[in-house]
């Protein structure tokens, strides 16, 4: 099955801008998810949705139904299964200067298997702001968290621009796939079904590796006070039955870094799960992250 990693939106208030909404998506995706995850109350400039495992076809359109009639589509990238869509509000086009989208793969046998690992990008400057997003999907299993280190890596020397101040901020959308370490099912799902979730967060695997300074270094996450998104029986909200019964874990992730806090700071207003979208055997991950121009 497909995933939806992750959402974020770009708000404006008087000497506020509007910062991208991001979440992420699935492969069986249906319209009915598809407006549950744009939601109805758009109160943010730019849409940025990243997908994992989708299907090649219908979502743009699918989703331009959806952001309609409030936001257009700006601009997409495409790796196979990995996708990423970029929303602006009606006529907006006068505010973008610069628009580029970018790919690269990480494995899939030389793109013969279709849920090929890696990322895309889209690099825009939005009235002013230059921003670039990306949507990926990095390595599964427990086993592999130095894999998906590398593979970290090796995407952002291909995306990331080395020259600093061609970016103002980065965002990373997507099935990273760090699972909780050294921590069996049971007490897991006892612990989730508790509501002391909050009890793994030591264990995730990211914010281990992000500790030690093998990833992520100068990047912000909001507080994992929701579910493990990852993973449930699809068509339910139930943890997987499957004979595998895998362990729960936060695959899904958004994490985001300015470039220059002397000139923008950045609120992240919330970070949560959409539990209404059924279609996937993840729960979407949301972002509403408001940019603050310091110096005008």
């Amino acid at each position: 099955m497909g995933n939806t990693n992750s959402m974020c939106g770009l708000k404006r208030f008087s000497n506020y801008k509007k910062s991208p909404i991001e979440k992420q998506i699935f492969a069986s995706v249906s319209y009915e998810d598809l407006v549950e995850l744009v939601g109805k109350e758009r109160k943010f400039d730019l849409l940025v949705i990243g997908l994992q495992e989708a299907p090649k076809t219908n979502v743009d359109q699918l989703l331009q139904t959806a952001s309609s009639p409030t936001h257009e589509l700006l601009g997409k990238a495409k790796l196979q299964s990995i996708q990423l869509y970029l929303f602006g509000p009606k006529n907006s086009h006068t505010l973008v200067k610069e628009l580029k989208a970018e790919r690269h793969s990480v494995g899939g046998c030389g793109g013969l298997i279709g849920r090929k690992k890696g990322a895309v990008a889209i690099r825009i400057n939005y009235d002013d702001i230059k921003m670039v997003f990306i949507s990926c999907h990095l390595s599964a299993h427990a086993k592999k968290v130095d894999q998906r280190n590398t593979e970290l890596r090796h995407i952002a020397n291909s995306l990331l621009p080395r020259e600093k101040r061609k970016r103002d901020l980065t965002v990373w959308l997507g099935d990273l796939n760090y699972r909780i370490q050294d921590a069996s099912n049971r007490p897991v799902r006892s612990l989730i079904q508790n509501h002391l979730q909050s009890v793994l967060v030591s264990k995730d695997q990211l914010l281990q590796e992000a500790e030690r300074g093998e990833i992520f270094k100068g990047y912000s996450e909001g507080t994992l006070g929701f579910k493990p998104t990852y993973k449930y029986n699809v068509g339910s909200s139930d943890y997987d039955t499957s004979h595998k019964i895998r362990v729960p874990a936060w695959t899904d992730r958004i994490l985001f870094k300015i470039q220059n806090t002397d000139n923008i700071q950045a609120t992240l207003h919330s970070y949560d799960s959409i539990d209404q979208v059924y279609g996937s055997d993840h729960k979407p991950v949301k972002a509403d992250l408001c940019l603050k121009w310091v110096n005008n």
